[in-house]
């Protein structure tokens, strides 16, 4: 059924193999109203895509027969889809004001005091209730993570800075020195709150970090420098063990990947910064796109039609990579989220049944906000030997006061979409150029290279206006979407063992460059060489 499936996707894929945009917009006037969809404020639009409505509808029919619906229910009601590790995929129950019995667990007693507890004490630290241990209100917040105890919190208390009127909130991930060190020396420790957000407490990148942001705090505030400590954590007794008092314990599940942890208590530097009530309509959005997500007709469901989209790129264009641009600074750390979503979920190439995939999975993410992203990178997206396929997003209005700033960012967006689709052919350039008094040998010699050719497909979302509610919504539609997509490929979305290889085979060459072990045995001769070359230097 599958098969046959994929069959009828790829003979639309040569149907329109040599069609461009140009044609397909000649042909239908009504395109825009054809291919884009709403969902409240929230708009898509598939137009500008190398796609039609009769193809869109094999692809409706290939999610249908890939499950996607059956699949879907089976992990919003706790199935253990995550089936290499035996998990249940709960994290929409995280944002839900009542969940089911998860697993024998009294799941929505569990979640609600948990997220209750979280809440609770962003709001003592920001009314100033809970303080400092010379008695002053906390400042400033460090949350010490990574992966997805950092991206995900990071990119959202930027994204929701106009909403932040609580300490200031700082991230540190990487395990190199520097990171900590330029964010420690501008703070004052006797007003400094440190976050360790781990999900086994032994993470070695946070565990270093939050070891020497220890080391700082006990410089300044002796002995009760765990009081200027809290942790995230699924291994509840270990922070006790660290120093951390219980009470600022702050647990989640094992069924909570790491990039889907903001809603749990890894999103406490969220709520620290906006607060509780806002934390709360950043779950409401969520929850809504879950809604959608679970009853719209597939054919009117935003997130299966965007993850569709995203199979006719990769797998019938064959294009393997898609810039995500977001016209909007405050979402620049969104294109690197989006990255650890798709690229760690659907990052694999082993399906369900353990045989290799037949197909390419995950294409490659990347990007930068608009409108600096047109002066670095949009020269390729233009004019380069590779077709890449663009997300724009866009926010109808700004949170800035500055309504002709927002109009210029919104006009460029639109007229980068306009440019990739349509482009400029020499004969439109050389005309422009005989209008402006040029000479045919400077015609002749430079059209080719001011022409651009076009056909650069591209999605377009609009909403209303970035705000906790908005964002929830955003960030639960490319969750989905990303689920949709690793249905229809036929992997395990809810893995990452390829993660771990690399963090096994670091440990021991740790030990050997601390000097507590002899060099590993059997390694090839460029680790060896390198792992000889470190020690030598230090």
């Amino acid at each position: 059924m599958t098969a046959t499936a994929w069959e009828d996707v790829a003979r639309h894929g040569g149907r329109l193999h040599n069609t461009t945009l140009n044609t397909l917009f000649k042909d239908d006037v009504n395109r825009f109203q054809t291919l884009h969809f709403c969902h409240h404020d929230l708009l898509i639009d598939f137009s500008k895509e190398k796609i039609d409505a009769p193809a869109l509808t094999a692809l409706v029919a290939l999610a249908e027969a890939a499950q996607v619906k059956t699949a879907a229910d089976a992990m919003f009601a706790g199935d253990a889809i995550n089936f290499t590790e035996n998990r249940a995929v709960l994290h929409c129950a995280l944002r839900q004001t009542t969940a089911a019995e998860i697993k024998g667990q009294s799941g929505a007693g569990q979640i609600t005091a948990t997220r209750d507890r979280f809440l609770g004490f962003a709001e003592e630290v920001r009314s100033g209730s809970y303080r400092t241990v010379g008695g002053d209100a906390f400042t400033d917040v460090v949350n010490i993570g990574i992966g997805g105890s950092d991206l995900g919190p990071c990119m959202a208390v930027k994204a929701l800075s106009p909403d932040a009127d609580g300490p200031c909130l700082h991230f540190v991930s990487n395990v190199d020195g520097s990171h900590l060190d330029d964010t420690l020396r501008r703070l004052d420790p006797a007003r400094t709150l440190i976050l360790i957000a781990s999900k086994t407490f032994t993470t070695p990148e946070t565990m270093t970090n939050a070891d020497s942001a220890r080391d700082w705090l006990v410089s300044a505030v002796g002995e009760r420098a765990g009081d200027h400590l809290a942790a995230i954590t699924t291994h509840l007794s270990a922070p006790v063990a660290y120093g951390i008092s219980k009470d600022r314990v702050f647990g989640f599940w094992d069924w909570v990947g790491g990039r889907y942890s903001i809603w749990s208590a890894v999103g406490l530097p969220l709520a620290l910064a906006i607060g509780a009530g806002r934390f709360r309509d950043f779950l409401a959005g969520a929850a809504a796109m879950d809604q959608h997500f679970k009853t719209a007709p597939l054919p009117q469901n935003l997130p299966v039609l965007l993850a569709l989209i995203g199979i006719w790129r990769r797998n019938i264009l064959q294009y393997p990579t898609v810039a995500v641009i977001p016209y909007d600074q405050r979402l620049d750390r969104f294109p690197a989220y989006l990255q650890q979503m798709e690229m760690e979920s659907n990052g694999k190439r082993i399906t369900r049944t353990g045989d290799e995939s037949a197909r390419k999975t995950a294409p490659v993410i990347w990007g930068d906000p608009g409108t600096n992203a047109q002066h670095s990178f949009f020269q390729l997206l233009h004019q380069g030997t590779d077709i890449i396929p663009v997300d724009f997003i866009l926010a109808r209005k700004g949170r800035n006061g500055l309504a002709r700033h927002h109009d210029l960012l919104a006009a460029n967006c639109l007229a980068q979409s306009q440019a990739l689709a349509f482009g400029k052919t020499a004969e439109a350039v050389s005309a422009q150029m005989r209008a402006a008094g040029r000479s045919r040998a400077d015609i002749k010699a430079l059209a080719p290279h001011r022409a651009c050719i076009g056909d650069r497909p591209s999605t377009t979302l609009l909403y209303n206006q970035l705000d906790p509610y908005t964002l929830g919504r955003l960030i639960a539609l490319f969750e989905h979407k990303v689920f949709v997509q690793g249905q229809v490929w036929g992997i395990n979305s809810f893995d990452q063992w390829g993660v771990e290889l690399g963090k096994e085979l670091a440990k021991p060459l740790a030990e050997s460059l601390a000097g507590r072990a002899a060099m590993p045995q059997s390694l090839d001769s460029s680790t060896a060489g390198l792992l000889c070359s470190l020690r030598k230097e230090s």
